[in-house]
């Protein structure tokens, strides 16, 4: 199941689509090229790239998934993961991402 965030961080290239992409992605659609940017599924990491097409994968039916960030293409995605790290640091001096997130 995608839980997504309410201060869901997006991407240049997607802040126009963002709504249809989030409906493509909840009706368990094709969405080619754009990534998420959700909290850890290994609590030693900070955060875990996904292509939105994994989604499709029966697994993650049974998996919640803590959407933070939407992007289109890899690269952007990282740019959001990089920003979001900053954010967090910089309001908590620490990188818990976890917690500032949830």
């Amino acid at each position: 199941m995608v839980l997504w965030s309410s201060r869901l961080y997006v991407g240049e290239k997607l802040e126009r689509k963002k709504e249809r992409v989030i409906a493509s992605i909840n009706n368990r659609e094709a969405a080619y090229g754009v990534y998420l940017v959700a909290l850890a599924s290994n609590p030693n990491n900070l955060f875990d790239i996904l292509e939105a097409n994994e989604l499709l994968f029966p697994h993650y039916k049974r998996t919640n998934i803590h959407v933070i960030g939407l992007a289109k293409g890899r690269e952007e995605a990282i740019g959001l993961v990089r920003e979001m790290i900053m954010e967090v640091y910089h309001n908590t001096g620490e990188f818990d991402v976890r917690s500032y997130f949830t």
